[in-house]
């Protein structure tokens, strides 16, 4: 190959490595996205609101039930503490298995009120989160973006602002 046929197939490669190279780029900076808070979003919702003042007056009953059953615990409580030394030791282990016994039922409680209050919030908050993705699907189809991310717990510590956009507010005013 002769040195001039070189010089041609070296221009040639660079040229086909800078046009490869430009075209990578503008495909990079076509992709757009856009970006939202959405706990932001779920809270400046008016139902959400109202959900909370559910869930509050919820959870007060559980808390209602909670503190009747452990006044309950504590007058058998008191009681077998004042009656302890005259007991027979059988009705003592009798008084002990009823207290064991109400205090484990009390511990299964508080933990299936977590749970049950917990699951009934996530039931609560579907519907509101059905609504703000039906919102971000029409957005981001609209707007042509490759996907929205949700910036809450610090899950996207860096965002490009020439490529993406903030469309918390935008999300916010579909939703009133």
């Amino acid at each position: 190959m002769t040195s001039e046929n070189m010089k041609k197939a070296t221009l040639i490669l660079f040229l086909t490595l800078l046009t490869l190279t430009i075209h990578a780029q503008q495909q990079a900076t076509a992709v757009r996205f856009g970006f939202l808070s959405y706990e932001a979003v779920m809270q400046s919702m008016p139902d959400y609101a109202v959900m909370q003042e559910n869930m509050k007056l919820l959870r007060q009953q559980y808390e209602a039930e909670q503190h009747r059953s452990e006044d309950e615990f504590n007058k058998k409580y008191e009681e077998f503490l004042d009656g302890q030394a005259s007991f027979p030791k059988t009705i003592l282990r009798k008084r002990q298995s009823e207290l064991q016994e109400l205090l484990d039922k009390n511990v299964a409680f508080k933990h299936e009120s977590q749970r049950l209050l917990e699951a009934a919030e996530a039931d609560a908050k579907a519907p509101l989160a059905s609504r703000i993705n039906a919102v971000l699907v029409q957005l981001g189809m609209n707007r042509g973006y490759a996907f929205i991310l949700n910036t809450d717990q610090n899950s996207a510590l860096f965002i490009n602002p020439a490529m993406g956009e903030d469309v918390t507010e935008e999300v916010k005013a579909a939703l009133k």
